[in-house]
């Protein structure tokens, strides 16, 4: 399997530099780990709207794939309650 390219959305890097570091590394680790295989079998595709999402604890990350380009794109992540609104 080739190597996917990771991009952060500008909103995904403003969330991430408001987690605590300690959850800020397991992201991060999570996000890399994309990369390699952008569908582990814990990514859950999303209802209602394109892309999928992979729980890192009280975390989500939501991301689409560009299999025609080999690019993962996080579009956003956050603390399970409100990473879904609006």
């Amino acid at each position: 399997m080739s190597r996917y390219d990771i991009e952060l959305r500008p909103a995904a890097i403003k969330a991430l530099r408001r987690i605590d570091h300690q959850d800020q590394r397991r992201i991060r680790a999570a996000i890399a780990l994309l990369g390699e295989n952008p569908r582990p079998p814990s990514a859950t595709a999303l209802q209602g709207r394109p892309g999928f999402r992979v729980r890192v604890g009280r975390y989500r990350i939501v991301y689409t794939i560009d299999d025609g380009v080999l690019l993962v794109v996080v579009i956003t992540l956050g603390h399970r309650s409100d990473v879904y609104r609006g």
